[in-house]
């Protein structure tokens, strides 16, 4: 019986290291990216059913075939004795589990295997890690294994249902920027759902306000912006931004063209909403915003503009709010629009880009302007 016990004891204590080996790799093997490519908020609608791209890390470097199987270090009990039937069933058994140990490593370095999704049990456990941990590295490490999962739909639903939203909105209080980074980008995933987008609704506001404030370009601000903008893919919560559109025309302005190409993302979808057209109006823009119209700008930075002002002005009906006028103030996006000789010069000034299509969307949007705004002056 002696002998028995300590056999037991030495097999538990192998399979309960082996196990915590195991789990604190799958945690710890997205932090050797250096690059991670998560899902980005767009102006698409709201997938509740398919997935959604994201990112999974492959960094195995297997060079093993079925051919070197034979050469495979087998780990064999103690009680797998040559020369007796039971050992030779123990030893078979454990050839079977290193041939499926290694065939599991080949599966994980192909590009398109499943290695980064994790069991519902393995979620609750990262979830614990997050919640109950406060040292940085192991939240970044559980926060990307969460943000791998949350990309694939099933596991949207499953997130949630463990209550993983209010554990992960937690760690937006966070001062560390990389963790705080990490946490948006889980938040961004879990939102491309209905059901989801409904319960995070209300970290809105704080997700708002931490974007503005970030440091200019920094990740945390580009990854709070592409959550703005997936909650922003329905009409429902547009809303709850009105009060902040004119920061997000300051950021627009200052931000480098990654900044500037997200903030266009977020405001063409508040500028495709009619109901959301008098706020972005009423919102102060700074007097810069018409030197972006000139031929050194980025071309997709100048259609995406372009658009966004095509929609206001499909939207709003001049002649019938021309009562109303007088709520917009000075400095609005409202004045600049109505001041169409300035704003003719900026757009005219830049008709000989270089670009066709560039040169047809001005064109596009110096009709509309004469058309929606000063449809009396063409009589």
């Amino acid at each position: 019986m002696g002998y028995a016990r300590k056999v037991g004891w030495v097999t538990a204590g192998l399979v309960i290291g082996a196990g915590a080996c195991y789990c604190i790799y799958k945690l710890t093997r997205g932090r050797k990216q250096n690059k991670e490519k998560m899902a980005e908020g767009g102006s698409g609608d709201v997938d509740d059913a398919g997935d959604c791209s994201g990112a999974r890390y492959n960094d195995w470097s297997d060079d093993d075939d079925d051919s070197n199987e034979s050469k495979s270090i087998v780990w064999y009990p103690p009680w797998a004795r040559i020369g007796t039937e039971a050992g030779t069933r123990a030893r078979a058994r454990a050839r079977a589990r290193a041939t499926r140990a290694r065939r599991a490593v080949q599966k994980r370095a192909s590009p398109n295997s499943d290695d980064t999704i994790l069991s519902p049990q393995e979620l609750q456990k990262v979830l614990c890690l997050v919640e109950m941990s406060e040292k940085p590295y192991i939240l970044e490490a559980a926060l990307i294994a969460l943000g791998n999962n949350a990309a694939y739909a099933f596991n949207r639903d499953i997130i949630r249902d463990l209550g993983g939203l209010p554990i992960v909105a937690k760690i937006l209080n966070t001062r560390d920027p990389i963790v705080k980074e990490k946490a948006l980008i889980v938040l961004n995933n879990l939102s491309v759902n209905a059901e989801n987008q409904r319960r995070l609704k209300v970290y809105m506001n704080q997700v708002c306000d931490d974007t503005i404030t970030s440091r200019l370009n920094s990740s945390v601000q580009l990854a709070g912006l592409r959550l703005l903008t997936n909650m922003t893919v329905t009409n429902e919560y547009q809303h709850m931004l009105a009060n902040s559109i004119s920061d997000f025309f300051r950021l627009f302005s200052a931000g480098n063209e990654e900044t500037k190409l997200q903030v266009l993302k977020l405001l063409l979808n508040l500028a495709e909403n009619p109901a959301m057209t008098r706020e972005l109006l009423r919102a102060q823009v700074p007097s810069s915003l018409g030197s972006l119209f000139n031929k050194k700008e980025n071309k997709e930075v100048i259609l995406k503009l372009l658009v966004i002002f095509e929609n206001i002005n499909d939207n709003f009906k001049w002649e019938e709010n021309e009562p109303t006028q007088n709520q917009f103030g000075e400095g609005s996006l409202f004045f600049f629009l109505k001041e169409f000789q300035v704003c003719a010069d900026k757009v005219l000034g830049i008709e000989s880009h270089h670009d066709f299509l560039v040169k047809v969307k001005v064109g596009k949007f110096m009709a509309k302007l004469a058309e929606h705004m000063f449809p009396k002056s063409q009589e």
